[in-house]
């Protein structure tokens, strides 16, 4: 019997063996990946960055999700919503794909045919790919999402923005323009390789609802990938907290601040429906969840439809405003969760928007594309927490054809100036990324030190003008990569 013995330990063995290699095989596939990209949400907004309930709307499913995650302290973007959008899905400035303005009707700024996205890596990668919501990378056909990487679309024109369903009322106003409803602004879907096909008129009550059509797609998809034992990349842009904030009926005086803090509240609320979803689901474990933002808030120059509180979010402790080119239009949230995989923590490495694209690709296995100049950089040991620091430490900002800012660590040099009203020291504002062109420097950059003067009042590049040189370097690195592969036209609606 000793032998019936040994070999039943064998065989226990065996099986504990096999049951180590299927958990490890399961640990080791590719995570699901669902990103919700906020609209002009700000830095201190939100309640884990010092906003919600001290600002009168609180927003306790993202602060939830934040003790559950990595949340980035020093996420970087781009001034306005088209440019942050093109460095996510390409990994580059927007610059490199002329799309350094906000894409408006009428203007021709497209995503370039030849620009690899993020949903064409990871489809390559094996996964199913899906956008729900906003594009705004451009009308042309070789730009719109169903060609660039995804398998399904839905939502407002993919060159439009939230607040397109506005043209007809303001045409009716004016007197200048006539357009029926099925002639305006449109909601629309297309599965991979298809034309887009009309949906429904985009109306004041559609803009009030869109968003729970959006979370609908959204459990619908990731519940059909997991039928078919496919990993996802959901990727959800959503309109909160994007002007007009027209919250849905059930949200409306939700908050203490108008319909600002009732739009924050209910994008609150869409994150936590998303994340019940998965739980539901069983797909939290295995789903990397992104919830940032684009870009800083809306700033005074927004004005309420039909409230009586401001319609602009907060920039925390920092200067500026969606559009202009200081701190607080470039700063703003992020929070990364993957639950035993990504310890949860505060981090102020670092990050830019484009770095999520090489991250994800060295998580889920996809490509890097190199046969061009690619600026962003896998943070994947920040994220896992093998180095807090993080691997980036400088940040080009463009507005247009305009190269107008650089941070190096803390420092942050200007080489045009930022209008007096906006962003508190000289010269022309740039509002929205479609106002006006900057004003010229007398040839010296100013120099700020953002931790020690986050309000961005206390020019320091006389007194640290050993700090221009790494800074200046960062632009000479680039200027380089431009001599090997230059860049399309840029973005330009006032040099003709």
């Amino acid at each position: 019997m000793e032998w019936f013995k040994g070999l039943l330990q064998i065989s226990g063995a065996m099986a504990i063996g096999s049951m180590l290699v299927a958990t490890a095989s399961a640990q080791q596939s590719k995570p699901n990946i669902l990103f919700i990209l906020a609209d002009n949400i700000g830095y201190g907004d939100v309640g884990v960055y010092g906003g919600g309930e001290l600002r009168g709307s609180p927003t306790p499913r993202i602060d939830q999700l934040a003790r559950e995650s990595l949340r980035l302290t020093q996420y970087l973007v781009e001034p306005s919503c088209t440019p942050s959008r093109a460095a996510l899905m390409t990994g580059r400035y927007s610059i490199r794909s002329g799309l350094s303005l906000v894409a408006v009707a009428g203007s021709t700024f497209s995503l370039p045919d030849k620009e690899i996205t993020m949903a064409e890596m990871l489809h390559a990668a094996g996964y199913a790919t899906a956008i729900f919501g906003k594009w705004h990378l451009g009308s042309q056909t070789y730009s719109q999402p169903q060609y660039q990487g995804f398998d399904e679309f839905y939502g407002i024109p993919p060159g439009d923005t939230w607040d397109a369903f506005g043209m007809i009322r303001q045409g009716h106003q004016t007197k200048t323009v006539d357009v029926p409803l099925d002639k305006g602004p449109q909601i629309v879907e297309a599965k991979r390789g298809e034309t887009l096909a009309v949906v429904k008129p985009y109306t004041e009550e559609v803009r009030r609802e869109i968003d729970w059509e959006l979370v609908d797609r959204g459990v619908d998809f990731m519940t059909r990938q997991k039928t078919a034992g496919k990993p996802f990349f959901l990727y959800l842009p959503i309109s909160r907290t994007h002007f007009p904030n027209l919250p849905s009926k059930r949200f409306e005086g939700a908050s203490r601040i108008g319909q600002f803090g009732d739009s924050l509240m209910e994008g609150d609320a869409i994150v936590g429906t998303l994340l019940d979803a998965l739980n539901d689901l069983d797909l939290a474990r295995d789903t990397i969840v992104v919830f940032a933002s684009d870009n800083g808030p809306d700033g005074p120059g927004a004005r309420t439809f039909g409230g009586d509180m401001p319609d602009v979010g907060t920039t925390g402790p920092y200067r500026g405003a969606l559009g202009d080119i200081s701190e607080g239009a470039i700063r703003t949230v992020a929070i990364v969760r993957w639950p035993e995989r990504i310890k949860p923590r505060s981090s102020y490495a670092m990050f830019s928007i484009m770095d999520f694209f090489p991250t994800f690709a060295q998580l889920a296995g996809g490509k890097v594309p190199d046969d061009r100049p690619f600026d962003g950089i896998d943070q994947g040991d920040l994220l896992l927490g093998d180095d807090d620091g993080g691997n980036r430490e400088s940040l080009l900002t463009f507005v247009g054809f305009e190269l107008v800012a650089v941070r190096w660590k803390q420092f942050r040099a200007y080489f045009v100036d930022v209008a007096p009203g906006r962003s508190g020291f000289g010269g022309a504002t740039l509002m929205g990324g479609i106002g006006t062109s900057a004003a010229p420097m007398n040839g010296y950059p100013k120099v700020f030190n953002i931790e020690a003067d986050p309000q961005e009042e206390h020019n320091i590049g006389e007194m640290y003008n050993w700090v221009l040189g790494p800074l200046l370097k960062v632009v000479e690195e680039y200027k380089a990569s431009v001599e090997q592969s230059p860049n399309p036209p840029a973005a330009n609606m006032t040099r003709f």
